[in-house]
């Protein structure tokens, strides 16, 4: 079997490489590999192509792609479609920073090590917390790491999280939790406010309490009331939140709050087909050291000038070893440095404006679809840019149907939620215009 690559290395290269190697086939490269485990016959793969050749067949794989710009889209559920200034895109672009690594060596990093000062700066404002660290791998692991720290701090070994918490996060903490010998207890509000579903479940053995704010369904719990009831256990609280939300909403460390993580995907980084993405973590100063991650600090050199060290890094690679808080050792730089654009070049009143777009709009559609005979909303909560509708057809049904009309209806909930059949998650943000939405209306209102 031959081995190909875009490298445009000639026969003459590979053969000289092989007879420095005293090998007669690339094959041999990888005889230590058991046969059984193995590829039994070659990938399918279609003969080697010249590069322009490739590239028009790479262009015309893409255009097959339908993304959310040429559609109106109205998928959210973790991920979700935002304008992104010019301005991210020319500064993240830039060498020095596109290609820059951890910073080890403060004396040549200080720009990285101050645009990541400023990132956890605002990260702090933003959710009203104390300290914010480096940056983790993404929203999910953020939920399950910080759910780790809640375990740690009590010296309790049992959380309890909101079934309304995205399905995919709660997933990951489980895996988590395993690991660490934690039990993990989900509560299952539905007709009850989460605070009332709490009250049978809360006790002396809990850690910690994690929900969302808003929720997967996009509704706003009682954050203060379910702050006031963990503590009142000794257990730690913890908030998944929406950054963009907070525009708008009371900032959780406001209310209550011990640690607040997030997705920062939608503070200037692309959907890009499910990462990179951002996972932002924050907490009051108690748990500073409890912290995962590297956290950048702000000091002066021995002539007194400001400088940028990496302060704290408590990690498995380190001398901490099996004592480090985490095993993850490293952070999301540069989309973390995208966020830090995104947050400066918005400021508190853009963002405030940004949020409000995206509540308004979303409430003008959903007024929209109520009127439509058989279209009701399962759920009667406050909500913020993301709402449940139950209507009279599966949800595949009418999103395949709207699909041919470009539009991308929202998320069916049925999979995550069997009871919440022929329901769908939908999605408003700034980026829909009111005649995007009242074309929603108009088709659906057809299609039904």
């Amino acid at each position: 079997m031959k081995t190909f690559s875009y490298i445009p290395h000639t026969e003459a290269d590979r053969r000289a490489m092989l007879d420095f190697l005293g090998l007669t086939d690339t094959e041999e490269l990888f005889a230590d590999i058991p046969a059984d485990i193995r590829m039994k016959r070659p990938l399918a793969l279609q003969p080697a192509m010249a590069e322009a050749t490739l590239m028009r067949h790479l262009r015309a794989l893409a255009v097959r792609n339908l993304d959310a710009e040429r559609t109106i889209s109205l998928l959210g559920a973790g991920s979700y479609h935002h304008y992104i200034p010019s301005v991210v895109d020319a500064i993240v672009s830039r060498s020095e920073f596109y290609t820059s690594y951890t910073p080890y060596q403060p004396e040549i990093s200080q720009g990285m090590l101050q645009a990541t000062f400023e990132y956890q700066t605002m990260v702090a404002e933003l959710t009203g917390m104390d300290i914010a660290n480096a940056s983790m791998y993404d929203g999910a692991t953020a939920f399950a790491e910080a759910g780790l720290i809640c375990a740690a701090d009590t010296r309790r070994n049992r959380l309890l999280v909101a079934r309304s918490v995205h399905p995919d996060y709660r997933e990951v903490l489980a895996t988590y939790a395993h690991g660490q010998s934690i039990e993990v207890t989900e509560v299952n509000p539905g007709s009850d406010s989460l605070p009332q579903a709490l009250q049978g479940a809360l006790d002396e053995t809990v850690a910690g309490v994690l929900v969302q704010y808003p929720n997967f369904f996009g509704e706003i719990d009682d954050i203060a009331g379910i702050a006031e009831q963990a503590h009142a256990v000794g257990a730690r609280l913890v908030v998944s939140c929406y950054p963009i939300a907070l525009g708008l909403l009371e900032a959780p460390g406001r209310l209550g709050a011990d640690l607040v993580v997030a997705e920062g995907q939608s503070l200037g980084n692309p959907m890009s087909y499910g990462g990179p993405y951002l996972g932002v973590m924050a907490a009051k100063q108690n748990l500073m050291r409890r912290l995962p991650g590297r956290i950048v600090g702000q000091t002066k050199d021995g002539e007194g000038r400001r400088g940028f060290v990496l302060t704290l890094q408590a990690r498995e690679q380190h001398i901490r070893r099996e004592k480090a808080t985490s095993n993850i050792c490293s952070n999301q730089a540069l989309n973390a440095l995208a966020a830090t654009v995104f947050l400066s070049y918005m400021g508190p009143t853009g963002m405030r404006e940004l949020a409000e777009q995206n509540y308004h709009k979303a409430h003008y559609l959903a007024s929209r679809l109520g009127s439509i005979p058989g279209v009701t909303f399962p759920h009667s909560r406050p909500f913020f840019n993301e709402f449940v509708v139950k209507l009279p057809r599966t949800v595949a049904e009418v999103q395949a149907a709207l699909l041919e009309e470009g539009i991308l209806f929202g998320y069916d909930l049925s999979g995550s939620y069997p009871e919440l059949e022929n329901c769908a998650l939908l999605c408003v943000t700034e980026l829909q215009s009111k005649d995007d939405l009242d074309q929603v209306a108009e088709k659906l209102e057809g299609l039904l």
